[in-house]
């Protein structure tokens, strides 16, 4: 069983290099706050995995929630000062709109 989950740890930390990718080299803004979301969320399954690995659930499930929590709050936070600052609704309204002219 503890094969299992180590299998499944590696999965997850390859997809998360994946996530990695997308967060650095994302072409938008909104998609590296995406590929960061990603990457928390897939943090916070990770710790439950190692919590069954050490075989210390209890203690590793409360991390992992609280992590969630920030990674959620952080990410609300970012989205919501660049939606104020950078205009990043503009971006995606001037791309529709661009879109919508082209099919025309």
């Amino acid at each position: 069983m503890q094969d299992f989950f180590l299998g499944a740890a590696l999965v997850l930390g390859g997809l998360m290099l994946l996530s990695l990718y997308r967060g650095v080299f994302g072409p938008t803004v909104l998609d590296r706050l995406v590929g960061v979301n990603a990457i928390g969320s897939k943090t916070a399954v990770l710790l439950v995995i190692i919590g069954i690995l050490y075989k210390r659930v209890d203690m590793f499930v409360d991390i992992a929630l609280a992590y969630a929590l920030l990674n959620f709050i952080a990410v609300l936070a970012a989205s919501r000062y660049f939606q104020k600052r950078k205009g990043l609704g503009r971006e995606i309204q001037h791309k529709a709109a661009l879109r919508s002219g082209e099919k025309q």
